[in-house]
């Protein structure tokens, strides 16, 4: 495993841009389903997604099993945080649109990703990251107004928006942090990925049966579904999973910070939510913020490991 700096996190920080553009795309995607839920989108997409990884990672999970086990603490931890994200993810875009629901989930999410590395695994965050993590956070906070304002949303709509968009942040950063620790511990990432999404995904499936019927009653529903399972789901968990193994959680949610740009822009060009200037200046700073992270000096020397996690220590 490469450690958080040099070429492997480079590489790391591309998959993971990568990922955040195909995520970018789920919320426009979900848009043009017809008299579905967001409960039966969440469920089918990150439900099938995750029983996918699951299948892709069988060969690992079942060489693993005795350390999965072990750990099997940290997996039934990352799968609740699977259960709860798309459900949160997808409710709080319906009510508030794409861009608001977005920004606030992925927004929030390198806050609580950084909570749970800083309290549980006592790593002590770099200036940098905090750098990073302020200037994303304030361009998603600022994208998210911009769209409340736009469409002038109700008080009640807007903050049940919120509050749904601060449960998915959390989760994805639950379910982050478990599957990098389970890495971190010396599973296997198809292991570790296959362990935390499958269970996550047979968690999902109750709530997938009892609402999912319109997405097979209409042959554009049905397309929407496989869509988000298949690319942005499946696909995009595969390079976040690769990524995983070489930058800590808190880096990594802190890159997807891109994904709330991808979505405004589409929901913008595609959908027709306004943003106005204040949204797009929010968009300068998650672009900033990745800049943060990506032109960094070279290491003066190698990080060191505590309690299992890699540490960045620039």
């Amino acid at each position: 495993m490469k450690g958080p700096a040099g070429g492997g996190q480079s590489a790391a920080v591309l998959m993971l841009l990568a990922a955040s553009v195909l995520w970018g795309t789920t919320g426009t995607a979900a848009a043009q389903a017809r008299d579905v839920s967001p409960l039966a989108i969440g469920a089918a997409s990150l439900g099938i997604g995750g029983l996918l990884q699951a299948v892709l990672g069988a060969r690992s999970m079942k060489a693993a099993r005795i350390p999965l086990v072990i750990n099997r603490r940290l997996v039934f931890l990352g799968a609740l945080g699977i259960l709860v994200y798309p459900l949160a993810f997808y409710s709080s875009m319906h009510l508030g649109g794409v861009a608001l629901g977005t920004v606030i989930s992925l927004g929030t999410a390198p806050l609580f990703s950084g909570l749970l590395e800083r309290f549980i695994d006592g790593i002590k965050l770099t200036s940098r990251w905090y750098l990073a993590a302020a200037l994303g956070i304030a361009g998603s906070t600022l994208l998210g107004f911009a769209r409340a304002a736009g469409d002038g949303g109700t008080a009640g709509t807007v903050i049940a928006s919120c509050l749904l968009g601060l449960a998915a942040g959390a989760s994805y950063a639950v379910y982050s942090w478990a599957a990098g620790r389970l890495m971190a511990n010396g599973i296997p990432r198809k292991a570790a990925v296959g362990a935390v999404f499958g269970l996550g995904g047979l968690l999902l499936m109750p709530v997938l049966l009892a609402t999912g019927a319109p997405l097979v009653q209409d042959p554009l529903n049905f397309a929407v579904a496989a869509y988000l399972a298949l690319v942005p789901m499946f696909l995009g968990y595969i390079l976040f999973g690769i990524a995983l193994s070489r930058v800590p959680a808190s880096t990594a949610t802190t890159v997807t910070l891109s994904e709330p740009a991808v979505a405004a822009a589409l929901a913008v060009f595609l959908l027709g939510e306004r943003v106005g200037l204040m949204g797009w200046v929010g968009m300068v700073l998650i672009a900033a913020a990745l800049v943060v992270l990506l032109l960094r000096p070279r290491p003066r020397s190698r990080a060191p490991r505590r309690a299992g996690v890699l540490l960045d220590v620039d």
